[in-house]
């Protein structure tokens, strides 16, 4: 049976997941009273496998999104972790996955909770959780297959550490602390993104002065030169997110700019930057004002969303020429309850979420408040469904997008 790409619709705040068949609209599978942790995102893992954290529940859940078609049940294990999760990642098998704790519904930061997975543990999944640093620390894996390390971003002040993934699970009970193997300091209080690199085991971390770059070498955690924001005729601004590329081992981030203050986000500059990992090329490609935030993979293009008061767009990346370059605007349907001037863009108002596969040209943006998803095919610049769900997707929900044997685990952080 060939089977076409699922699309995991998470509604967050209502507490609903939906796993669906683009192509025919079809639900085939519900989770009921699930609440993803929204900003930690869902985690691709091998298999055509997906997880996220339930914020509610405590529990790491990993999704066998073609389980329903073959007689499975969705859901293929559950693991509890400690919450509010704020990011999560895995190694290169896919196998082990380390979760980190943010402010969750807080002012500041009072969790320094880590927790440790191993999916194949003998007698079945089993987790650890230990201490590191309050905070809101980003996490990616390095070191080799055989002894994969967990890597903690810090901010204030900018730090990663580094944990043997084996040395945490056998930590002992009672939440000790856990003391890092490799430290290394960063030279920002800023640090917001991160990605790391599977073919090398190079990690990366966005803050203000740059993406740094980091890897084991030598018995230490070393640095390498920090890659500038500012490319070629266009500078300013720092990137608020990072994400991997594998298939054209490309870094992507979105570099805003701009007054400071969030009631003038309609002001904000947005530019799309990339940096080639191989050939260090790298370049700026400008998005237009507003919101941009997240970004999704396809197989021959990078897409963004963006939110204005003047309308919302869809913008298509092309990355099959020499240099990427827009090759398409695509308008998005109003939001009612959207941000508007004055106002910041995050607080009590809709957002959107934007979902993709490496392996096809299809690309799902979400429009909050509405319960509805977009789906465009970037080969075409047109859409090509409208997927209802049952509830509003207040705040924009969150999505995965999963296609047979596409390569979204070659980017093993959550999105």
């Amino acid at each position: 049976m060939h089977l076409g790409p699922r699309l995991v619709v998470a509604d967050h705040v209502a507490g609903k997941l939906s796993i669906l068949d683009i192509r025919t609209g079809r639900t085939t599978a519900r989770l009921d009273r699930r609440h993803l942790a929204e900003h930690a995102g869902f985690l691709a893992l091998p298999r055509d496998r997906t997880a996220f954290v339930d914020d509610r529940a405590g529990e790491l859940l990993v999704l066998d999104p073609y389980g329903p078609d073959h007689g499975r049940p969705a859901v293929e294990a559950r693991v509890p972790v400690a919450v509010p999760a704020e990011h999560l990642a895995a190694d290169r098998s896919g196998r082990r996955i380390a979760v980190t704790t943010g402010l969750g519904r807080n002012w500041t930061a009072w969790s320094d909770q880590l927790t440790a997975v191993d999916l194949a543990a003998d007698g079945g999944p089993s987790a650890v959780r230990v201490r590191t640093r309050t905070g809101e620390p980003g996490v990616t894996f390095t070191g080799s297959p055989d002894d994969p390390m967990v890597v903690l971003r810090h901010r204030e002040p900018g730090e990663l550490t580094a944990y043997r993934h084996a040395e945490l699970m056998a930590a002992a009970p009672s939440l000790p602390p856990a003391e890092p193997a490799y430290t290394l300091p960063l030279p920002d209080h800023d640090g917001h993104g991160d990605a790391c690199d599977p073919l090398t085991g190079g990690v990366f971390a966005a803050a203000g002065s740059g993406v740094h770059r980091a890897r084991v070498d030598g018995g230490a955690l070393v640095s390498a030169d920090t890659l500038p924001w500012d490319v070629g005729a266009r500078s300013g601004g720092r990137g608020y997110y990072l994400r991997l590329d594998a298939a054209r081992r490309t870094l992507w981030s979105v570099v805003r700019g701009g007054p400071a203050a969030p009631g003038h986000w309609p002001d904000w500059t947005n530019d799309a930057w990339w940096h080639h990992l191989d050939s260090g090329r790298g370049g700026r490609l400008g998005l237009g004002p507003g919101l941009v935030f997240r970004l999704a993979v396809l197989a021959a293009h990078v897409a963004f969303a963006r939110v204005h008061p003047d309308g919302d767009e869809l913008i298509l990346v092309s990355t099959g020429g020499t240099v990427p370059a827009v090759s398409a605007r695509l308008p998005l349907p109003p939001m009612a309850g959207a941000p508007r001037r004055g106002g910041t863009p995050w607080d009590g108002v809709q957002r959107r979420a934007i979902a993709a596969s490496p392996g096809a040209s299809l690309v799902a943006v979400t429009r909050g408040g509405h319960g509805e998803v977009h789906v465009f095919d970037a080969a075409t610049a047109r859409q090509t469904a409208l997927v209802t769900v049952p509830t509003p997707l207040d705040e924009g929900g969150h999505l995965a997008l999963i296609t047979p044997g596409d390569a979204s685990p070659s980017d093993p952080v959550g999105r």
